[in-house]
């Protein structure tokens, strides 16, 4: 078979990323949203984690790094057509120490550990941590399903 249509691709996102269920698909009650949406979390990347690699596949350790939880939902996430942006800046916390460039992104489904990448991108501009800066993702980036 091939892709999938633009308004199940819409469907997909809203679940995935604002629990909103999806109607009519399997029985009536479609596929449900979580009881507890919960949420997803962000990650920063020296590399391209990959199709295969995890969280922390080349994760970012400059010091006092942490992934930041973003809610699934419509506050935390804008989903339009085929595209997902962060509802408000993705600000993780300010270095400590040391340094590094920060070139993907990724959203996945644990706050540590080697947890499920969903879906991962390039930064562009790509971010430079270290002593005293605050990294953030702004409203403007996008992840873009096809």
């Amino acid at each position: 078979m091939g892709q999938k249509a633009n308004t199940f691709i819409n469907d997909l996102l809203k679940l995935i990323f604002n629990n909103t269920n999806i109607a009519n698909l399997g029985d009536a009650t479609g596929v449900r949203g979580s009881t507890a949406a919960g949420n997803l979390y962000v990650s920063l990347h020296t590399a391209d984690p990959g199709v295969g690699g995890s969280q922390t596949t080349s994760e970012a350790a400059y010091t006092s790094y942490a992934r930041v939880a973003v809610a699934r939902s419509t506050a935390g996430w804008t989903v339009t057509g085929q595209t997902v942006t962060p509802f408000a800046a993705i600000t993780f916390p300010a270095g400590t120490g040391g340094g590094e460039v920060c070139t993907f992104a990724a959203v996945g489904r644990d706050a540590s550990g080697a947890g499920e990448v969903l879906y991962r991108a390039a930064l562009t501009p790509s971010i430079t941590t270290g002593n005293g800066i605050t990294p953030n993702i702004p409203t403007s980036s996008t992840i873009t399903e096809s």
